[in-house]
């Protein structure tokens, strides 16, 4: 007897947790839509500030950026979307310093994750809300960062 009280508990609460589904897409029918014309609306078009885009490194006035070829960008990035190229370099007071040659930023396979940009110590990428990357080759996707 206990047991086909809960059965039929269970019924119930079956179709109740279902018509509050129904409820809420009868809701979003009825809702009017909004459609952004994009291509016109240029202009207007308001992005999220927290959008991630593009990745950029950030240049001073003098066109120097303050990467140090660390490597760790690279290293957090889940796809190895960005490849660093650098050589050794001595200092004037003797002292051997890694100089960045080629910062490499394959657009095509990133996942916007900001994992590069937080593990960054020196702060040298950010993104950007650039959205607009469409190209007609994917080798046009790689772009080089180091270059102002």
């Amino acid at each position: 007897m206990k047991s086909l009280v809960e059965y039929i508990k269970s019924i119930f609460k079956g179709l109740w947790t279902l018509l509050i589904g129904l409820k809420i897409t009868l809701k979003e029918f009825f809702t009017p839509k909004i459609t952004q014309c994009y291509p016109e609306n240029r202009e207007t078009l308001k992005i999220a500030d927290r959008f991630r885009a593009t990745l950029v490194m950030v240049h001073d006035e003098n066109g120097k950026n303050k990467c140090t070829a660390c490597g760790l960008c690279s290293i957090n990035c889940p796809n190895q979307t960005i490849k660093i190229t650098s050589h050794m370099e001595e200092t004037e007071d003797g002292k051997k310093k890694k100089v960045l040659d080629a910062y490499l930023y394959d657009i095509g396979s990133c996942t916007f994750c900001q994992l590069c940009v937080e593990g960054c110590p020196t702060k040298a990428i950010e993104f950007t809300n650039d959205f607009e990357q469409a190209v007609f080759t994917r080798s046009k996707l790689v772009k080089q960062l180091n270059k102002k």
